[in-house]
């Protein structure tokens, strides 16, 4: 009868007593690794404004460690687009924030036929760290001019991308970005 009394007694204290749950609290997720934002400016090249957007999107779809966007009314752009008369160049970048560099589209190459997207993707990617690759096939961006007047093709290829990648995965030095590019043929 003691036992039946006792155990009676431990259950409802049991019973009685406020429960609480544990659970587990998430893993702490990895740091996000952030891509260099960097900003661009048509103003001053105007007339080319789509092409140089589909240029931008080319290398925002193409690599991860940086990203262009159009720079706000008012802000300083970290690329500067300029049309001028003379051959399409650039000034060797990687270019980073608070940093700024010119591409210059200009109109020769254009007048001759070249495709202008593939002009100022190319020209960007100077700005992103990358040389000329000539003489070269279509497929590859970095070749400019000798893919010919009749290529097209806007986008970078993998050892273009990679490179780009490593420029901006928080090993690369300061460029000296008082060295432009002239593209002599485009």
């Amino acid at each position: 009868m003691l036992r039946r009394t006792i155990t009676g007694v431990m259950v409802a204290a049991a019973a009685a007593m406020p429960v609480t749950v544990a659970t587990a609290a998430p893993a702490a997720a990895a740091p996000a690794i952030l891509a260099t934002q960097l900003t661009y400016s048509d103003s001053q090249a105007t007339q080319y404004s789509s092409q140089i957007a589909a240029a931008v999107q080319v290398w925002n779809s193409s690599v991860t460690n940086v990203q262009i966007r159009k720079a706000t009314t008012g802000q300083t752009a970290n690329i500067r687009f300029i049309a001028d008369p003379g051959w399409p160049r650039a000034q060797l970048g990687p270019v980073r924030p608070g940093r700024q560099v010119t591409i210059w589209m200009g109109r020769q190459a254009i007048d001759q036929g070249y495709n202008i997207t593939r002009i100022a993707s190319h020209e960007m990617g100077h700005s992103l760290g990358l040389p000329d690759v000539k003489p070269g096939p279509c497929s590859s961006l970095m070749s400019g001019s000798t893919g010919g007047v009749s290529c097209t093709n806007p986008n970078p290829n993998a050892s273009e991308k990679a490179a780009v990648q490593r420029n901006y995965a928080g090993t690369a030095q300061v460029a000296d970005t008082s060295v432009i590019l002239e593209d002599a043929a485009y």
